[in-house]
């Protein structure tokens, strides 16, 4: 039995005891040396993605019945979708705001005339009628109406281009006549760029028109789309000329 070598041995409390001291001046010193450890800055959140710029270009608005909104085409296959398109072909800087609804006559649109001149158009495009005509409705209240929706217009300093429409000779000379000639007579009244006939070169021909023969298919409004910017075309020349 080697009994110095036991009794020279540390016991395993003071052991433990001197690791401990040794810990808590490691925890001192690390201490005193943090103020001069440099904390790295937290990282910088992201900031939100910008809106994207508002369109600034001046509005035309499209302003009619199933043939402007586009009845039985895809969204965004309409004529002013394509209308649209033209513009910016021929670097026409406009936006195009479609105001068509489905099924309405001249009396309806004139209750909508508020909605169009809210949206503050530097153009509307004019296109009604078609509805009153196919219901044989009375043409001297549809040329009321007309008038009324683009003397509201030109009262408030819009620049109105009117699209005329024609009927099927079924409807009877007379009514037919008659329903045809307002828009060239309120035109010249009024003094308004005019386009003819919305339809022109569409109407008729059935590989450009829906199985109903009234409604221009996703082709036939790309071609109603360039007749109208032709009109237009010449419409604001005629605009920039007068100023």
């Amino acid at each position: 039995m080697v009994a110095g070598a036991t009794g020279c041995s540390p016991s395993k409390p003071a052991a433990a005891w001197g690791r401990k001291r040794l810990f808590g001046a490691v925890l001192l010193l690390l201490g005193a040396c943090g103020g001069n450890v440099e904390t790295p800055p937290p990282a910088a959140a992201e900031s939100p993605s910008a809106p994207p710029p508002a369109d600034e270009r001046p509005v035309i608005v499209a302003f009619g019945d199933s043939l402007t909104a586009g009845h039985g085409v895809p969204a965004g296959a309409g004529y002013p979708d394509f209308l649209q398109r033209e513009l910016d072909e021929r670097g026409l800087e406009y936006r195009v705001v479609n105001e068509g609804v489905s099924g309405e006559t001249t009396a309806q649109g004139l209750i909508r005339s508020g909605i169009v001149l809210a949206r503050k158009p530097r153009w509307v495009i004019v296109c009604y009628g078609a509805n009153d005509g196919l219901r044989g409705l009375s043409t001297e209240k549809m040329e009321a109406n007309l008038h009324t929706i683009v003397g509201r217009f030109l009262e408030a300093n819009v620049n109105v281009l009117l699209a005329g429409m024609r009927l099927p000779p079924n409807y009877g000379s007379e009514y037919v006549g008659m329903f045809e000639a307002v828009f060239p007579q309120l035109a010249a009244e009024l003094g308004v760029p005019f386009i003819p006939f919305l339809l022109e070169g569409v109407a008729g021909r059935p590989e450009l028109n829906q199985a109903d023969g009234i409604h221009p298919n996703v082709q036939g409004n790309r071609m109603v789309a360039a007749h109208v910017a032709n009109f237009f075309e010449k419409a604001v020349a005629g605009e920039a000329a007068r100023r």
